[in-house]
């Protein structure tokens, strides 16, 4: 196999031996496109790496000579496709597990920190010579240093003091100035009882410290060295908490496998064989063929058949790439659904998809587990999903040939030849099939020997005792001139149906959303709940329906184009509409109780809805739906929308589905605006001008805000309109017209007796008094708002004012109380899983910081929440933050890297902190030019 080490000199390694021939500039390239992996590098971009300012003329020319040579090498090991030319240059796609630095990162991920430590053979990077290097060379041993930091605080707790002292001495002469390091020594001796040396030790970083930069230690190192002089008990090594058990190994999540699976004896044979022996490394098999031809059934049968010798995990998601009416499940919902069965606890799961595919490697590194991915789109959807080095064995059907999966087995499955069909049809029906040999062929012609028609005729002849199979035939070339193929199955099939079952069929097949409960489907066809389930229980024995989840009705993408052909609407979309908007009012009623009062206007249900028990089976409930919800307000009738988006806005607004709610309301508008209903056009434009402040479009949300004054006369749209445009006012550094429009603001609220929207322009209010120099009446301002909104009982409200008062308390100096307010918000926001505003407090958190390789940590962590939700505000935010805390850490390429995105993202929301940043890059002689690329997820 072959390998790049990069955590040390620059090498290609191939089973353990170092190719030779690679010049040193070669290499340079070869790990630039390497630390790149998956991204187009343009040769501009490689230049400015290589050489910088300091290009030669003939750079370009060197450039393809490199990447000639490194495919000469890469070829005389055997290795084709791994360098490609792009249209915009060139990109490196190495395996999992082949590029040493890649590997390093999963183990940290997954804590194997010892593990990943033993991978370096020396500095990252050490005998490459390039512009880019120094800065790389920075970011990746301080990597190294971190974990092994990280490992040190897992062995002290182990007790394993007396272990660590020579290698701990070691590594802080190294780093003399590395505070983590040395509180680690200073602990170390302590706790082997030589207080002396642990006060020397803690003496002679003091000093370095000094001499080399002027500085004291910090607090923490600070009280380390108290502690050690007093011979703090605290100090001395707690008692170790007993060792949970290790989790069961996970159950299988594999579906039923059909008992009268049949033919494919090629194909298990094939896939049996391929997997017969042990492997070294994972193994990878693509069944590709189009829609109705057993694809999953065949995966899903050999999944069983080779379960045994695969212990630690058989587990099972439908991608649904190919699935109508919906997205396919991106790779992040993918890995988190993935870890989740494999066990993973949820709080373990990490944010961002590169993370959760880091993790998902490392916990399958030392198992053997076998994984069908259901429904993929192409090899760029299941990419990530792959594991690195590992005994595991991937399952992946798909409707597209996966030709570009490196390294993966494909296996394309056509219609079941005769025989196959025959014994298919057979094992179905019994002895009926034996008497008829041409009727049965006949019937298998005509269902196109496509498994899945096969099985829903043969499914119907099985429960008609007086049927031949001669019948059976005459029925579906009866049918032939109307359907083609499947479709003569579907309607035979659906003929047998009872009048109901028919019925609800049909119903079902107007649904715009991707599947439906029971309480749905008895709003939809106008029943009770009872008969609603005993309809679709029947429909699911019938096979016209699947049961993806527990309780959750959806159909085979053939069934429901087939269903949609047969459906004529007597105002069953509209029921269900009325169902989803009577619900929402519902769980928003359990989920926001202090703003019941807004909803008032919607008229109660005329038919009983379903309670809703508590908060969680609310958001259960609204995440289950949601996109059903939107997909029928888009496709549906065009009535009740104004009332649907006032249910769904608190939601909607909170949990960051943000291009939801421009959905919703631009609906409400449109339709708003065709009836002449005003008060729906005002609701329709504030949230809108809302949304849009969320999502950092400044100037959007100040034209609807001013379309809503112009159209409103109600006091608490009004009061909303201009709390929008106070926010904006505030971001854009235009204070006077923010203080005018916040006051106006704050006078509504208390006209109308609204204690909630008081609170809230209390809060912002407050903010731009402490940026005016007021910060005792910002204080005050604070207090009654998180009064206010504690009254009301709304815990997001008391989260805003708690991120407020850390920024006040920050800018008065007071760091260590603006801490702990941040840190309580952010608390606060990861329990309601309001993930954007999550974001603006560990910002906020990070901003507090007195150490700024903490504070890179919690704007690194800010950033993957920010850009999960769109969130540009906070993306820009955090960005200003790694670069201030890059820079006073040394690392110069970073700071300016994070300083450029920054500025970028600043100027497009148009703010005046864009200034602030470009004046920081000058001043690190950093350029602020205009054709840096567009951060990720701008």
């Amino acid at each position: 196999m072959l390998r790049f080490i990069l955590l040390g000199p620059v090498q290609m390694v191939v089973d353990g031996a170092p190719l030779s021939g690679i010049a040193p500039r070669h290499r340079a390239v070869l790990a630039y496109l390497l630390l790149n992996a998956g991204r187009v590098i343009g040769i501009e971009r490689l230049i400015d790496a290589m050489w910088g300012y300091d290009r030669p003329d003939t750079a370009r020319s060197q450039i393809h000579a490199s990447i000639t040579a490194i495919r000469k090498v890469l070829r005389g090991a055997g290795v084709v496709g791994l360098l490609e030319t792009r249209a915009g240059g060139y990109v490196a796609q190495p395996e999992p597990g082949q590029v040493d630095a890649q590997e390093f990162t999963e183990l940290v991920a997954a804590g194997e920190l010892r593990k990943a430590l033993d991978l370096w053979s020396g500095e990252a990077l050490e005998d490459v010579h390039a512009h880019y290097v120094t800065g790389v060379r920075e970011l990746w041993n301080d990597r190294r240093l971190s974990a092994y930091e990280r490992m040190v605080e897992g062995e002290l707790a182990a007790g394993r003091h007396g272990d660590l002292l020579d290698e701990l001495a070691t590594q802080v002469a190294a780093n003399p100035l590395r505070e983590k390091l040395n509180g680690h020594l200073v602990v170390a001796l302590h706790r082997a009882g030589r207080q002396p040396d642990a006060l020397a030790a803690a003496r002679a970083y003091r000093t370095a410290l000094a001499d080399d930069q002027g500085l004291d230690p910090g607090h923490a190192f600070t009280e380390l060295e108290r502690a050690v002089l007093a011979d703090d008990p605290a100090l001395r090594l707690a008692v170790p908490a007993p060792v949970a058990p290790r989790p069961p190994s996970p159950s299988t999540f594999l579906p039923y496998d059909i008992p009268d699976f049949s033919g494919r004896t090629a194909e298990l044979e094939r896939l049996a064989d391929e997997h017969h022996n042990e492997h070294d490394g994972p193994a990878v098999v693509t069944i590709d063929g189009m829609a109705g031809i057993g694809k999953t059934a065949l995966a899903v049968h050999v999944a069983h058949r080779l379960a045994a010798r695969y212990p630690d995990g058989r587990l099972f998601i439908d991608l649904q790439a190919h699935t109508v009416g919906r997205e396919p499940i991106d790779a992040a919902a993918a890995l988190e659904t993935l870890l989740r069965q494999l066990g993973v606890p949820a709080d373990r799961i990490p944010v961002t998809p590169a993370e959760r595919s880091a993790l998902w490697r490392a916990e399958l590194a030392d198992r053997r587990v076998l994984a069908v991915l259901d429904n993929a789109l192409d090899a760029e959807h299941v990419r990530p999903l792959l594991p690195g080095r590992s005994g595991t064995l991937v399952l992946i059907t798909s409707r597209r040939r996966l030709v570009d999966l490196d390294g993966a087995q494909a296996l394309s499955v056509d219609v079941l030849d005769e025989a196959d069909a025959a014994e298919l049809f057979e094992r179905i029906v019994g002895e009926r099939a034996h008497r008829e040999p041409d009727a049965v062929r006949e019937v298998l012609r005509l269902c196109g020997h496509l498994p899945l028609a096969i099985r829903i005729s043969a499914a119907r002849l099985l429960h008609r005792p007086r049927w031949t199979v001669s019948y059976l035939a005459g029925r579906l070339r009866d049918h032939r001139r109307l359907l083609d193929g499947v479709s003569a199955a579907f309607a035979l099939s659906y003929e047998q149906l009872h009048e109901d079952e028919q019925r609800m069929f049909r119903l079902l097949g107007l649904v715009p959303g991707r599947d439906i409960d029971v309480c749905g489907a008895a709003a939809l066809a106008g029943t009770s709940e009872d008969e609603a389930e005993e309809l679709l229980e029947g429909l699911l024995d019938a096979h016209m329906l699947l049961q993806l989840e527990p309780g959750r009705y959806t159909f085979h993408d053939l069934l429901r184009e087939h269903a949609r052909s047969l459906a004529e609407d007597d105002g069953a979309v509209m029921r269900l509409l009325t169902y989803y908007l009577h619900r929402s009012r519902a769980a928003m009623d359990r989920l926001f109780p202090f703003t019941v009062g807004q909803r008032e206007g919607i008229p109660q249900p005329v038919a009983p809805v379903a309670p809703i028990r508590d908060a969680a089976e609310a958001i259960a409930w609204l995440d289950a739906e949601r996109s059903n919800i939107i997909a029928t307000a888009v496709h549906g009738p065009e009535i009740c929308l104004g009332m649907l988006a006032l249910a769904m806005r608190p939601y909607l607004d909170r949990h960051a589905h943000h291009d939801d709610a421009l959905t919703l309301h631009t609906l409400a508008l449109r339709r708003s605006r065709v009836l002449g209903d005003p008060g729906v056009q005002a609701r329709a434009l504030t949230d809108l001008a809302r949304t849009y402040w969320r999502l950092g479009e400044y100037e959007r949300a100040e034209e609807h805000a001013h379309q809503a004054l112009d159209a409103c006369e109600e006091a608490g749209e009004r009061a909303r309109a201009l709390l929008t445009l106070g926010n904006v006012a505030l971001r854009r550094g235009r204070d006077e017209q923010a203080e005018r429009y916040l006051k106006q603001a704050l006078d509504l609220t208390r006209l109308g007796a609204d204690t909630w929207g008081e609170a809230n322009a209390l809060g912002i209010l407050a903010l731009l008094l402490d940026r005016a120099g007021r910060p005792e009446e910002a204080r005050r301002h604070l207090d009654l708002a998180l009064a206010l909104h504690r009254k009301v009982g709304d815990p997001a409200g008391e989260a805003v004012i708690l991120d407020h008062l850390g920024v006040v308390l920050r800018r008065r100096g007071e760091l260590a109380q603006a801490r702990i307010r941040h840190a309580q918000a952010a608390a606060v926001y990861r329990t309601l899983g309001n993930t954007a505003d999550e974001a603006a407090a560990l910002n906020g958190l990070a901003e507090a910081a007195d150490d700024p390789a903490r504070a890179a940590e919690e704007h690194t962590t800010a950033l993957a929440l920010a850009d999960l939700t769109r969130n540009r505000p906070e993306q820009a935010r955090a960005h200003d933050g790694l670069a201030r805390a890059h820079l006073a850490l040394g690392h110069a390429e970073q700071a300016g890297e994070h300083g450029r995105l920054a500025l970028g993202l600043y100027r497009e929301l148009g703010v005046p902190d864009a200034e602030k940043v470009r004046n920081l890059l000058e001043s690190t002689g950093e350029s602020a030019r205009q054709d840096h690329p567009a951060p990720v997820g701008s």
